[in-house]
């Protein structure tokens, strides 16, 4: 008879140690991957789901009717000033009464903020406002005599002004 070795090779208390660490590697990495998604954006793109769903095609319409219309929209930072002005198809300047610029972070809201800016002529608009480096969205809503003649939204670095 042999003396029963001191060395038993894998045994069941090593595959549970394995399988214990693949799961806990599995779930501290879902763990910290939710936590930073849920720490760096809202995750609130509209308020109510379903009332944003039943305005979608009424939305829509409206925007391909103010693309139809041919105004456009050039947004300009330099410095603290911010410079907007629209104009028509022809080039000529769009009579609009009141615009106002929503600068939104792409990720997260805690730097979002809106100008309303001052009509210096026909067309041309500005205000004054430091803008941060980096991405953008501006949302342009524009209006003559209450009613709305132009809103888009742009994504913007604010590198490309020199900034």
């Amino acid at each position: 008879m042999t003396a029963p070795s001191s060395s038993q090779g894998f045994t069941g208390r090593h595959m549970l140690l394995v399988i214990c660490t693949f799961f806990g590697v599995v779930i501290s990495v879902n763990v910290t991957m939710a936590w930073l998604a849920s720490s760096s954006w809202s995750g609130l793109v509209v308020q109510n789901t379903y009332v944003a769903s039943q305005e979608f095609n009424q939305r829509a319409e409206a925007m391909k009717a103010m693309t139809a219309s041919g105004i456009s929209g050039v947004l300009s930072i330099n410095g603290g000033m911010v410079h907007y002005d629209l104009r028509n198809r022809d080039g000529s300047p769009t009579a609009i009464d009141d615009v106002v610029l929503n600068f939104k972070r792409p990720v997260g809201d805690h730097e979002d903020f809106s100008i309303t800016l001052r009509k210096t002529a026909e067309g041309r608009f500005e205000g004054e406002h430091n803008v941060a480096t980096g991405d953008w969205i501006v949302e342009a809503v524009s209006k003559r005599g209450g009613a709305l003649i132009m809103h888009e939204a742009k994504r913007i670095d604010t590198a490309e002004f020199g900034q």
